[in-house]
C-alpha cells in the first residue's frame, strides 16, 4: 500500500467542492472510471451528469476514478497497490459496479491499463462472482462496443439518464435475489439499451463483415439505442468544481444531438434527434455557475444553432459572468454571441469548415461557405478578436489534389482577409485525417492511404509554412489509423487490441496485425461491400441503412445536393417517427 498516493487523492479532494460521499454500506457501490487523466476526465460533462444521477439514488454510492499519470502508475506498481477512487480512496477492485466512460477509440488501451492497475482481470470471461461487473458508455459504446467485447460485461447504448435508472433497479433486485453472474446478465440484457456481448454468438465472413449475431436465451435479436425526449427532465452541468482541470468553466448543456447531415459526423447520427433545453432550465443552472462565479461554458454540437442564442448570452453577461463555446456554425452565428465571447475575454474564434474547396464541402454535406467564414471572421474582427483558427479533414471520400490546393486557396484568402481589416493575430489551421465511423454515411468509405495523407500534409505545411501568422497543427496519421481500425472494428479487433496492449499499446498494434497477415491499411484502406451485415449491426439508432446508404451515393455525385437540416414533421431517417 502506498500511503503517498491516498495522500495525493485526499489533497486533490479537499481542492474540489460538490463531490458526494455516502457511508451507507447498503448502497450498491459504482466506480464511474474515466480512461484518461483526472486533468482531462474533470472537463468530461457526460462523467458528472451520471455521477450526478446515481448519487442520488438512495440505493447507489458513486465514485470516481481515473487513469493516473505516468509517473503514479509506476508507485502503484512499485508498491503493489490497487487503483483507488477519489471520494475514499477504496480499491477499484472492491466495486460492485465499474461504468468506463468510453468517448475515444484511443482510451480504451487506458481501460485496459486501468484494469490492470486495480487487480481486475480484463478478460471478462475469465472474471467471477467475486469480481465487478464491468460496464461501459459513451459516444463510442453507443456507435460500436464490439471491438471493447472481450472485455466489458455490458454496455449502454445511447444516453445514460434514460438507461441506468432501470440499470440499477435491476442490478438491485438481482442481487438480494442471489443471481449468479451469468443469470444477471440474462437479465441486464432484457433493458433497452443495454448490450450484453456475452448474450450473442457472432460469425463473420473471411473479410471480417458479413456479422451474423445469434441471440443466446432472451437477447432481442437488436439492441435499441435510448434517447432522451425532454432535456429539461434531467441537468446537464458541472457538479463538482476543481481548479486541477482543463476547463475551469461551469459547463452547461444547452442543446444535444445535430440535425445537420453532416456526412462524416458520428454523433449527428448517433445522437439524434436535435433537441434544446428550455431557456428557464438553463438560467436555472447559471445560477450555480453565479453563486460560485465560474466562467459559463455552453456544450452542444452547434451552439449558434440554439434558437435563443442571443437571449442567452444577454442573460449571462447581464449576470455578470463570462462565457465559452464549446462549438458555433459560421453559416448560424450572430453578433451577439460573438461579442459576447469578445466581452468574457475570448482570443482565438474556432470555425470548423472542414474541407477547403466548395465541391468537397457539398460532398460532406457541411454546408458552411467561404462567405460564412469570412462574415463570422468580420464579426470577430470587430468586436477585437485577432486569432482564428479552423478544423479541417483531409482524405475524405472522393478528395483529389485541387481540394487539397482549395484547402491552402481557402488559408491564403482568410489570412489575408484577416490582415485587410487590422486582425495581425495568427490563423491555426488544425488538420485531422478522415475517418469512416459506424452509422454515418460515410460508414463504407475507404480511409485514405498513410502515403496519401502524409503527402497531403507535406503539400500544406509547404505552401503555407512561410506565410506570416499561419499555423499548422496536425493529428499524426498512424494513432488516426490505428483509431480507424478500433472504430470499425469487429470481436477480433479485441484481440489485436489486447495483443497490442501487452506489447507496448497503440504502437504494438501494426507489428501485431502483420502477425495475424494483415494491415491497418488492409482493414480500413477499402470500400465496404454495401449489402454485408456490419459488425455494429446489432445495434439500431433508429434509422435505417437505406438512408444512410441514399446519403452516401448523394455524396458520391458530381455535383452532390445539398441535404437540408432535421425540421419539425420531417420523416426521412426515421428517427422522429
Amino acid at each position: 500500500m502506498s500511503w503517498r498516493i491516498k495522500e495525493q487523492l485526499r489533497e486533490l479532494l479537499a481542492d474540489e467542492s460538490g463531490y458526494y460521499v455516502h457511508h451507507d454500506n447498503r448502497r450498491t457501490r459504482v466506480a464511474l472510471a474515466y480512461p484518461n487523466s483526472y486533468f482531462v476526465g474533470m472537463s468530461n460533462l457526460g462523467l458528472h451528469i451520471i455521477y450526478r444521477l446515481l448519487n442520488e439514488r438512495s440505493d447507489t454510492a458513486c465514485e470516481r476514478c481515473f487513469l493516473p499519470e505516468k509517473r503514479q502508475q509506476e508507485e502503484y506498481i512499485k508498491h503493489r497497490t490497487r487503483l483507488m477512487t477519489m471520494e475514499t480512496q477504496s480499491d477499484l477492485s472492491s466495486f460492485d459496479i465499474v461504468a468506463f466512460v468510453m468517448s475515444f477509440e484511443m482510451d480504451y488501451f487506458n481501460i485496459l491499463k486501468m484494469l490492470e492497475l486495480g487487480k481486475i482481470n480484463p478478460l471478462a470471461s475469465e472474471r467471477d462472482e467475486r469480481d465487478p461487473l464491468i460496464i461501459a458508455g459513451g459516444p463510442c459504446a453507443t456507435f460500436n462496443p464490439e471491438p471493447m467485447s472481450m472485455f466489458v460485461d455490458a454496455f449502454v447504448i445511447g444516453e445514460g439518464e434514460v438507461i441506468m435508472p432501470s440499470f440499477m433497479e435491476v442490478y438491485n433486485k438481482a442481487r438480494v435475489e442471489g443471481k449468479s453472474r451469468q443469470e444477471l446478465l440474462d437479465l441486464l440484457a432484457g433493458i433497452p439499451g443495454v448490450y450484453v456481448p456475452s448474450c450473442y454468438e457472432v460469425q463473420y465472413a473471411s473479410d471480417g463483415y458479413g456479422a451474423h449475431f445469434l441471440p443466446i436465451s432472451d437477447a432481442p435479436p437488436k439492441v435499441s439505442r435510448q434517447w432522451l425526449k425532454n432535456l429539461d427532465e434531467f441537468p446537464g452541468e458541472t457538479v463538482i468544481y476543481t481548479d486541477n482541470t482543463e476547463f475551469k468553466l461551469h459547463l452547461v448543456e444547452i442543446a444535444r444531438g445535430c440535425g445537420r447531415h453532416c456526412r462524416f459526423c458520428m454523433a449527428g447520427y448517433c445522437f439524434r434527434r436535435p433537441r434544446n433545453r428550455s431557456l428557464p432550465a438553463i438560467e436555472k443552472m447559471l445560477l450555480n455557475a453565479k453563486k460560485d462565479g465560474r466562467r459559463v461554458g455552453l456544450m452542444g454540437a452547434a451552439i449558434s444553432d440554439y434558437p435563443e442564442i442571443d437571449n442567452l448570452c444577454r442573460d449571462i453577461l447581464g449576470d455578470g459572468l463570462s462565457m465559452s463555446v464549446a462549438s458555433f456554425r459560421a453559416d448560424s452565428v450572430t453578433y451577439e454571441l460573438v461579442d459576447s465571447l469578445a466581452k468574457s475575454g475570448l482570443k482565438t474564434l474556432t470555425m470548423a469548415p472542414e474541407a477547403g474547396s466548395k465541391r468537397m464541402r457539398a460532398v460532406i454535406n457541411k454546408g458552411i461557405e467561404e462567405e460564412h467564414l469570412l462574415n463570422a471572421m468580420a464579426m470577430g474582427i470587430k468586436t477585437g478578436i485577432r486569432n482564428f483558427r479552423l478544423y479541417i479533414m483531409i482524405g475524405l471520400p472522393g478528395e483529389s489534389h485541387e481540394d487539397i490546393q482549395g484547402i491552402i486557396d481557402m488559408a491564403v484568402k482568410l489570412k489575408t482577409f484577416m490582415e485587410d481589416h487590422g486582425a495581425t493575430g495568427r490563423l491555426t489551421l488544425s488538420i485531422n485525417p478522415f475517418i469512416p465511423k459506424p452509422f454515418t454515411p460515410f460508414q463504407w468509405a475507404p480511409m485514405a492511404s498513410l502515403k496519401y495523407i502524409q503527402g497531403a500534409l507535406k503539400e500544406i505545411n509547404g505552401a503555407l509554412k512561410k506565410k506570416h501568422n499561419i499555423e499548422i497543427i496536425a493529428e499524426s496519421p498512424r494513432d488516426a489509423y490505428v483509431q480507424a481500425v478500433l472504430a470499425r472494428g469487429n470481436r477480433n479487433t479485441g484481440v489485436y487490441l489486447w495483443e497490442a496492449y501487452k506489447n507496448g499499446g497503440s504502437k504494438g498494434m501494426k507489428a501485431v496485425l502483420r502477425e495475424h497477415g494483415t494491415s491497418m491499411e488492409e482493414l480500413v484502406g477499402q470500400e465496404i461491400p454495401p449489402d454485408v451485415d456490419l459488425p455494429w449491426d446489432i445495434l439500431d439508432m433508429g434509422f435505417s441503412r437505406d438512408y444512410l446508404r441514399k446519403e452516401y451515393m448523394e455524396a458520391q455525385k458530381e455535383a452532390p445536393v445539398h441535404t437540408v437540416q432535421c425540421f419539425d414533421g420531417c420523416k426521412r431517417c426515421g428517427v422522429c417517427e
